[in-house]
């Protein structure tokens, strides 16, 4: 009954790599759909043919 109990040799901040990994992935990938949505809306200048 002794071996219950989570005792892993690893430090915490190991366990927690997997999480921080997806926690980046989503955020670089919520940055880059923000990025391409302010590409996309932004006020083009307007253009006059000058010749």
């Amino acid at each position: 009954m002794a071996k219950d109990q989570h005792t892993s040799s690893r430090p915490w901040i190991l366990d927690a790599v997997p999480f921080l990994v997806v926690v980046l992935i989503a955020a670089h990938v919520l940055a880059l759909v923000y990025w391409i949505y302010r590409l996309a809306t932004e006020k083009q200048p307007q253009r006059r043919k000058a010749h």
